[in-house]
């Protein structure tokens, strides 16, 4: 866990206006979060959500299981793969190419019951 994320997570509850929920940059980043907002009597998710990126093995196993952003990093490696295995085997011309990944969410405990304000 990243203390970033934890001391975002502090200021949370001192907000004027709290947010309904709270999106991390990343998953390294986003445990840190519920477990300050708690400590000042903050309810994830009950009381604010929280989701990251990435998707990393941990965010599913953290006591509130993380919503995260999942990477299509297997796609991505063979989009990108394609056009090095055609260069360096078949001598074919490098070519620009833009790809676009769709990432998916993986939506898990820590943004189920937050409430609409």
């Amino acid at each position: 866990m990243d203390n970033d994320g934890k001391d975002a997570g502090h200021r949370i509850p001192r907000l004027p206006h709290r947010p309904s929920a709270v999106f991390c940059a990343n998953d390294v980043l986003a445990p840190g979060v519920p477990q300050a907002v708690y400590e000042a009597g903050v309810r994830v998710p009950d009381d604010v959500a929280v989701a990251g990126y990435d998707d990393i093995e941990f965010a599913a196993s953290a006591v509130v299981p993380l919503t995260s952003v999942r990477r299509p990093a297997v796609s991505a490696g063979r989009q990108a793969g394609r056009p090095l295995v055609r260069v360096t085997t078949r001598g074919a011309a490098h070519e620009h190419a833009h790809f676009v990944m769709l990432p998916e969410p993986a939506v898990r405990r820590s943004a189920m019951a937050a409430r609409v304000r």
